[in-house]
């Protein structure tokens, strides 16, 4: 892979790093203001069952999304350290040891496999 890019690769993931801390900062200022807003209330607790039913369904949603946002951000770590720390061997498949097309890394630049190697290992957990 070539120094135009590697330095493509790099302001993308640098782009999708920033992307996923701001939604996690919204994320967290919602949390803020929910918790505000629920000290302000007489009481933190919905008074009908129907209520405390969507308002907890709405928190695990938040917190699940929270936590896919969170992994997504460790892989783009992930992937800048290797970027940086070893920029011979990124771009290298973790598994056959063959380019990843550059395509691929444009479009999902934190993949450390070819799609042939991808594709196998899915077909293995699957069965």
């Amino acid at each position: 892979m070539d120094r135009n890019e590697l330095e493509a690769i790099e302001r993308l993931l640098r782009r999708e790093r920033d992307k996923i801390l701001r939604s996690l900062g919204r994320f967290q200022q919602q949390s803020k203001l929910s918790r505000e807003s629920a000290d302000a209330d007489l009481s933190s607790y919905s008074f009908h069952m129907a209520d405390q039913g969507t308002d907890a369904m709405e928190r695990e949603k938040s917190f699940l999304f929270a936590s896919k946002e969170g992994r997504y951000l460790y892989r783009i770590e992930e992937a800048l350290r290797r970027l940086i720390k070893d920029p011979e061997a990124f771009g290298i498949c973790h598994g056959c040891k063959k380019d990843i097309p550059f395509q691929r890394l444009e479009a999902l630049p934190h993949a450390r496999y070819c799609l042939d190697c991808k594709l196998r290992e899915e077909e293995e957990k699957a069965a």
